[in-house]
């Protein structure tokens, strides 16, 4: 499955993700669901905001149409990160959905009041977890309209 707003262009997606069992499940949802989009993995808030402002190591990164974001990130978690880029006035058009572990009303919350696009709680069982992210991935890139790289600039 591709997208980019029904013209069949894959897109580049961001997981910030510190768990590498969650990172392996992301990327058997996105084979299995023979997602075309690339998808960019990032460890901790650090490296994320890197390549969201495409600086140090991450200087040549493509702008993602789409961040998947935990919030329990060491370095620099997501709601330090959500700040950032809502703060920023072409970052912020980014799609940030939220997808941890948390059921914490007060993340909930608080990710929506940092302009988080969507957040999601990651199921325990992981079928349901790789269901999830393709059910994500069908809306956020084949139903939404997103803005393209030349709008953000």
């Amino acid at each position: 499955m591709t997208s980019n707003q029904g013209r069949g262009e894959p897109v580049d997606i961001l997981l910030v993700e510190d768990n590498p069992g969650d990172i392996r499940l992301t990327k058997e949802a996105f084979k299995e669901g023979r997602i075309a989009n690339t998808l960019h993995v990032v460890k901790d808030g650090v490296d994320a905001l890197d390549f969201l402002f495409q600086r140090n190591d991450y200087a040549d990164a493509p702008r993602p149409a789409l961040v998947l974001l935990d919030l329990n990130l060491p370095r620099k978690n997501g709601d330090e990160v959500l700040e950032e880029l809502h703060a920023d006035p072409t970052r912020r058009r980014i799609p940030v959905i939220v997808l941890t572990s948390s059921e914490a009303e007060t993340d909930v919350v608080k990710s929506y009041e940092l302009c988080a696009s969507g957040y999601l709680t990651k199921p325990v069982d992981p079928f349901e977890f790789i269901e999830m992210l393709q059910e994500l991935e069908r809306f956020w890139l084949s139903i939404m309209r997103l803005p393209t790289d030349t709008s953000l600039d």
